[in-house]
C-alpha cells in the first residue's frame, strides 16, 4: 500500500487487518483512524474526504463511537496508538467500506477496498460455519473470549473443522 506521509508502499497482511475489525453494536467494524492507515491517509484528511460526501454514509455505514464504546475499544487494544484523539473516532461498517469506494480515488483505495470487503464475506462465512456447528450460546462465548485475537480465532476454526469432520 502507498502510504502518503512517507512515500513509501506497505503491505498489510490479512492476520492485520482482521486485527482491525472490531465488533461494537453487534456489527462489524473498522475504526477510522485504522482505514485511514490502511489506506494511506492521515486520519483528518480521510475523514474530510468522507466528510465532504457525507451523504453517502447513512448510519449503517458510519456511526460516532460513544466515550464508553471507546474507552472499551481503548481497553482492549492497551498498545494502541490512537492516544491524543480530541474527537471520538467513526466506525465504519461493511457497507461504509463499500461506500469509501466510491469517496477515495485510485487503484490503491479500490484494492484495499476489495481486500477489506473480501475479509468481511470471509468472517461472515465463518460465522455461519459457526452457526451450523455450535449452539448460538457456545457462539456468544467464543466471539466474547476472542474479540480480536487472531491465535484464539485460528483455535475456532481448528475446532469448527474438527467438529465437521466428526457430524
Amino acid at each position: 500500500m502507498y502510504n502518503m506521509k512517507t512515500n513509501e508502499l506497505s503491505i498489510y497482511d490479512e492476520d492485520y487487518l482482521k486485527s482491525k475489525i472490531y465488533i461494537i453494536r453487534g456489527v462489524q467494524v473498522m475504526i477510522d483512524a485504522d482505514l485511514a492507515e490502511i489506506y494511506g491517509y492521515e486520519t483528518r484528511y480521510f475523514n474530510r474526504q468522507v466528510n465532504n460526501n457525507i451523504e453517502r454514509f447513512d448510519l449503517d455505514a458510519r456511526f460516532q463511537l460513544t466515550k464508553e464504546e471507546y474507552q472499551n475499544l481503548m481497553c482492549k487494544n492497551f498498545t494502541s496508538s490512537w492516544g491524543g484523539t480530541r474527537k471520538l473516532p467513526y466506525a465504519f461498517t461493511e457497507l461504509g467500506i463499500y461506500m469509501l469506494m466510491t469517496v477515495l480515488k485510485g487503484e490503491l483505495a479500490v484494492n484495499q477496498s476489495k481486500k477489506l470487503i473480501r475479509l468481511f464475506k470471509q468472517m461472515k462465512d465463518f460465522i455461519v460455519q459457526l452457526q451450523n456447528v455450535l449452539p448460538e450460546s457456545e457462539i456468544k462465548m467464543l466471539a466474547i473470549q476472542t474479540q480480536n485475537n487472531t491465535e484464539d480465532i485460528r483455535q475456532i476454526k481448528q475446532r469448527v473443522d474438527d467438529l465437521t469432520v466428526v457430524v
